[in-house]
């Protein structure tokens, strides 16, 4: 996926036409670092933002999965927070903004919130507060406004404790209390994980599983998700994968945000829990689901050729 440094910006002339392989093959092999300088690059030569370009070149899924890839990190994530908040189409689409609160590190998080408010002159805060249902606002308001230490610091006293704060809340059936949300708001996740084991050990099931117990409503499904992420990010992230080509039709938009968000971060971690848990090979089930260049991007993201090898 990383080449080097010598770009070959001709086979991203304006003039490229509808030259998918050249934008594979230039875009697809490059980091966040260096599609950056592509793109300030492009923008010098030909007076013209790349991902313009891209969008009036490409088409479908293939142009959708590329311009994702295309934008830095933050900036994409700010977008597809704002895509999920605009969205309404209820809890799924809010995973989005739980991935990025807690999937990512606390820097880019908080690189996330300022290409928001430079994109959108408004915070994702507010965004929140004015587009999601009362009863799930201060949870997700509370998980995008942390920062989160990020080096490895547990304390196994602590971690009892808030295991027992947390068994307290869901025994009542609150799952809005306020220690649920900020223990899992503000605690660093090495710290969360060592939360979660005291939790099980101490009452026999995962927090997960009593969470379930108290209903099935969008309040309960939100807290799975950030369990997940804070848990297991890959494991996450390889249920949507499977979401997204399982049934009828394909959400390709899922699976272009599982993919292209994780190819730098842990799409082997991703694979291997994705086979550990469906039986079944990630990229193969991408291969039988998508076609054509579109198909082959992934499967570049992937680490893999056009045929998967």
């Amino acid at each position: 996926m990383v080449g080097g440094d010598d770009y070959d910006f001709g086979k991203l002339d304006v003039g490229f036409g509808t030259d998918e392989k050249a934008v594979i093959l230039v875009l697809g092999h490059r980091n966040a670092q260096q599609r950056k300088k592509i793109g300030e690059t492009y923008q010098q030569l030909y007076n013209e933002s790349l991902v313009d370009r891209l969008h009036s070149e490409l088409s479908g899924d293939f142009r959708n999965a590329v311009i994702l890839w295309t934008y830095d990190p933050p900036e994409r994530h700010a977008r597809l927070a704002k895509d999920a908040l605009k969205a309404k189409k209820g809890i799924k689409h809010l995973q989005v903004l739980v991935e990025i609160a807690c999937a990512s590190t606390p820097n880019h998080l908080v690189a996330v919130r300022q290409a928001y408010c430079s994109l959108f002159d408004c915070s994702l805060e507010e965004d929140i507060i004015a587009s999601v249902a009362p009863a799930l606002r201060k949870l997700l308001v509370s998980l995008v406004s942390s920062f989160r230490y990020d080096k490895v610091a547990v304390n196994l006293e602590v971690a009892k404790e808030e295991a027992s704060k947390l068994h307290e809340a869901i025994n009542s059936k609150q799952l809005d209390n306020d220690h649920i949300i900020w223990i899992l708001s503000t605690r660093n996740l090495f710290q969360l994980r060592e939360t979660f084991a005291c939790y099980n050990n101490l009452y026999g099931n995962t927090l997960e599983q009593d969470i379930k117990k108290c209903g099935n409503g969008d309040l309960e499904s939100l807290l799975h998700t950030v369990i997940w992420c804070i848990d297991c990010p890959e494991k996450h992230f390889a249920k949507v994968v499977r979401d997204s080509i399982v049934g009828f039709g394909t959400d390709e938009d899922s699976l272009n945000r599982a993919i292209v968000t994780r190819a730098e971060i842990d799409l082997l971690n991703v694979r291997f829990e994705y086979a550990n848990v469906y039986k079944s090979s990630l990229d193969d089930d991408v291969i039988g689901d998508t076609s054509g260049y579109y198909k082959d991007f992934l499967m570049t993201l992937l680490g893999k050729g056009p045929d998967g090898e």
